[in-house]
């Protein structure tokens, strides 16, 4: 007589999941009085008033950390993408002016660890709560089959509000602005597939020395968040525009907000390249046109700002504790972005 089929028997225990759930939902305990309902809901509900906005625009944004998440998974780092998730979703709306309030995640594995679930909703609900906005709720799915025992695949959406008057979008550029590069703390969440087909060829690379840590700590520090460093410039009228450098690089990032007939210029002697990048050109014999269609170089993000507010902008920035530094200049063109010089390594 064969055996009895059920759902736990096929690789779904709903009393496992269920008890996972309840656990995770202490991490989620808010005060944020925008949200109306109770955890647990089928959906989260938030009040829409919004004080002080004249005319608020919601921002909407859904983000994963690519395959990152696979190697950090691999190397019991999986709390680190947390925090890459949640500041690349801000990174992504704060370019347009808009602050953050609600993030909802979606968890999908093949088996479920509870502590390992938990685990991750808490440093979800940790990196929202260090940039001012709500871990609400999400998903967490258990697919057998789908996906492998032991690979957890995360993804996230934010909401966030602007201004209408206050929107940012590269409109205002005019030629002479300034671009500004604000420092990343390395790869971000890009370029990881090259990383891993790199140390599926050369492992002992892990623990190669990258200017006094391993190359696997630099490789997963987290996704460097820039609310703190440029909120204080969203009504600046002199804040033309802001792009978020991620996979593509400079030239792909850039020129999706420069207005018709502008071009960006940059000048590639000046970047600051995080030495993490150096490690990677050496073990992979990379060439420079691929680094920097892969990577940011060591650029988190672009400010393009009047030419006569860039002191008074990178004081700011440097009061925030947030590293930036002239990069180029708009010039009339053809919304393109020109790569000029070499790199300095």
């Amino acid at each position: 007589m064969s055996q009895r089929l059920s759902y736990a028997s096929a690789g779904v225990d709903i009393d496992q999941t269920d008890a996972a759930k309840r656990t995770m939902a202490a991490s989620m305990e808010t005060a944020d009085p925008r949200v109306l309902n109770r955890i647990g809901a089928f959906a989260t509900l938030l009040d829409a008033r919004f004080p002080g906005y004249a005319h608020p625009v919601l921002v909407h944004k859904s983000e994963e950390p690519g395959s990152k998440q696979k190697l950090a998974f691999a190397h019991g780092r999986h709390r680190g993408v947390c925090y890459d998730m949640v500041n690349h979703l801000i990174d992504d709306i704060i370019v347009m002016g808009a602050e953050p309030i609600s993030i909802q995640d979606v968890i999908v594995c093949g088996a479920m660890d509870g502590a390992i679930v938990n685990d991750l909703v808490e440093a979800l609900a940790d990196a929202c709560r260090q940039q001012g906005c709500t871990l609400t709720g999400g998903e967490t799915s258990v697919q057998p089959g789908v996906v492998p025992d032991g690979l957890y695949v995360l993804t996230a959406s934010v909401i966030g509000v602007v201004d209408k008057d206050n929107i940012i979008d590269g409109q205002a550029i005019e030629a002479g602005d300034q671009v500004l590069a604000l420092a990343s703390n390395g790869l971000h969440t890009n370029g990881y597939t090259l990383v891993r087909a790199l140390l599926d060829r050369q492992p002992d690379l892990l623990t190669a020395d990258v200017a006094g840590e391993s190359f696997l700590e630099a490789v997963l520090k987290p996704h460097t968040c820039y609310l703190q460093a440029v909120r204080g410039l969203f009504t600046d009228p002199s804040l033309h525009g802001m792009a978020h450098i991620t996979g593509g690089g400079l030239r792909d990032n850039l020129s999706r907000i420069l207005p018709l007939g502008l071009d960006a210029q940059l000048d590639l002697a000046t970047l600051q390249i995080p030495s993490v990048f150096r490690t990677l050109r050496a073990a992979g014999d990379l060439e420079d046109a691929d680094m920097l269609r892969t990577f940011n170089m060591g650029v988190g993000m672009a400010l393009v700002v009047a030419p006569e507010a860039v002191e008074q902008v990178l004081a700011h920035l440097a009061a925030q504790d947030c590293r930036a530094y002239r990069l180029g200049e708009i010039v009339a063109g053809e919304q393109e972005v020109a790569l000029q010089g070499e790199l300095a390594w």
